[in-house]
């Protein structure tokens, strides 16, 4: 595989092309003087060898961001020189519409690490909070070394709590924050917003072009956006080689006291490369595998669109945990997902017991040779109270297990719909296998006529382009061009996973990529 040459490009800041996806940090080479004009308030600087005496200027810089981040009033511009500061940095200012955002990042060309070696979070706790806060931007840094070997303590790389608007974390490297804790008791996590406040919530928030690695997470989750949080976007991260759910937009767990807003929603993932996310070396699961790549538990209108996943436990998970609530309103489009452990694409919740997956669509994506380890869960599975949702126009590419769809309970009479799909593995038509409503319907044709599904789809080979180099475009004479539906832009979006035009031509394509 080319993991270390991904991870290099990622962290130079560099553009890295993934199956014709383009990726790459927020990081830029801006001058001193467009980046000071950018606000209206002072510019101050620290220094690995600066004094918190000195006036904070670049000749003179203060020792520790924690002092700046005291001094520094809405406009105004931190920048942190090259160096380790051994801290952590609570911001406890705003910046605001009119005066402008209070600006914290690394000096241009040179990287700022905040370390937590050595240090406790004391409760949960990150190397840097913002609480209650609203107009800062923290960019740049490299943020790690933050772990516990106790169940009370829970390290957070980047920590956003209460309310506020209009945070943007950008171009951060944020890793090795881990639990050493041996039972299911022990948490971690990279970077985490939590929506405190049930009357107002975190809104206009920004995660972009941030790489999120090498953390021991125990129950918790790499990024996660949880609670009362309205209008966010995760873009275009590099989140990767992590025990547990890389991505994760949550509900319904009384982060938000207020029950009507207790529901990350109306946000968009999006552009991001998941891979590595696995549970199987994970105390708290006992070694078992159950970790997303991207999970909505329990949010709502929600778009994930246009990311890559590969070798996680479940590409994408739509679902609740929680009795008697739902994933509403989620739209997962031209998504790639490949070589999951287990399923490449799951909705409805994970016993009887649990919540479920309502008004979702699942169209557009590309999935293939997902259950790698050969668990039984095939390409799609629909479990546990899983209503009026959507499975269109989708590239299946089964491996040799030849598992499609795995419809497995019967707790809902009519889960999904499935239309317009392309599916295909080398064990052929009439030997695949599809279980609809816990009957199990081997050849496909057997399957559309049982289950009334599917009745315009087809099995052939979708003639990608070059499966075996990860190039998952498909040849001019593919029989996925032109064969889908068009659904609207609301359900289809207006570009595929490459950034073309979703549509050209009469009609849309079947899977990821448009011709």
């Amino acid at each position: 595989m080319i993991y270390s040459s991904i991870e290099r490009a990622w962290r130079w800041g560099c553009a890295v092309a993934i199956m014709g996806v383009s990726v790459c940090t927020q990081a830029s080479a801006q001058s001193l003087a467009e980046m000071a004009s950018q606000g209206v308030g002072k510019t101050y600087y620290v220094a690995a060898n600066g004094n918190n005496a000195n006036p904070g200027t670049l000749a003179l810089p203060w020792r520790t961001i924690q002092y700046a981040a005291d001094a520094v009033t809405a406009g105004g511009t931190v920048y942190v020189r090259g160096g380790v500061y051994n801290e952590q940095v609570k911001i406890r200012r705003s910046g605001s519409a009119a005066g402008g955002y209070l600006t914290f990042r690394s000096y241009p060309g040179e990287v700022a690490s905040v370390s937590g070696k050595g240090l406790s979070p004391g409760g949960q706790s990150g190397l840097i909070d913002i609480a209650n806060q609203s107009y800062v931007i923290v960019q740049g840094f490299d943020i790690g070394g933050f772990t516990t070997a106790s169940s009370s303590n829970v390290p957070v790389g980047i920590f956003i709590t209460g309310a506020g608007t209009n945070i943007q974390i950008l171009g951060n490297h944020v890793h090795n924050i881990t639990t050493t804790v041996t039972s299911a008791s022990g948490n971690a996590l990279g970077v985490a917003v939590y929506g405190t406040n049930g009357a107002a919530p975190i809104g206009n928030l920004v995660i972009s072009g941030n790489e999120v690695d090498h953390l021991k997470t125990g129950q918790s989750e790499s990024v996660t956006i949880n609670g009362n949080v309205q209008n966010f976007q995760v873009t275009n991260n590099q989140v990767h080689d992590n025990n547990n759910i890389g991505i994760d937009a949550i509900g319904f767990e009384g982060t938000s006291p207020v029950a009507s807003t207790d529901q990350a929603r109306d946000g968009v993932i999006s552009g991001n490369l998941v891979y590595n996310i696995t549970s199987a070396k994970n105390p708290a699961y006992g070694g078992s595998l159950g970790a997303d790549g991207i999970y909505v538990d329990g949010g709502t209108r929600i778009t994930v669109e246009r990311n890559v996943i590969h070798h996680a436990d479940i590409g994408i998970e739509l679902a609740s945990e929680h009795k008697g609530k739902v994933t509403s309103e989620v739209t997962a489009r031209s998504n790639i997902v490949y070589d999951s452990y287990m399923v490449g694409v799951t909705i409805g919740g994970y016993a009887a017991t649990v919540g479920g997956t309502d008004r979702c669509a699942i169209v557009n994506n590309t999935l293939c040779n997902n259950d790698i380890n050969s668990t039984g869960s095939g390409e799609f599975q629909i479990q546990y109270h899983a209503t009026n949702n959507i499975f269109d126009n989708n590239i299946v590419s089964a491996g040799a297990q030849g598992l499609f769809v795995n419809s497995f309970t019967r707790s809902a009479a009519a889960p999904a719909t499935l239309a317009n799909n392309l599916y295909y593995s080398a064990v052929g038509a009439a030997s695949g296998e599809w279980l609809w409503n816990g009957v199990t319907w081997t050849g496909f044709s057997a399957f559309q006529i049982g289950t009334k599904n599917d009745s315009a789809s087809k099995f052939a080979s979708p003639q990608f382009v070059n499966a075996a180099a990860l190039d998952f475009r498909v040849a001019a004479t593919s029989p996925a061009v032109g064969a889908g539906v068009n659904l609207g832009t609301t359900l289809e979006g207006l570009l595929d996973i490459a950034g073309a035009p979703r549509v050209r031509g009469a009609n849309i394509d079947v899977g990821a990529y448009e011709q």
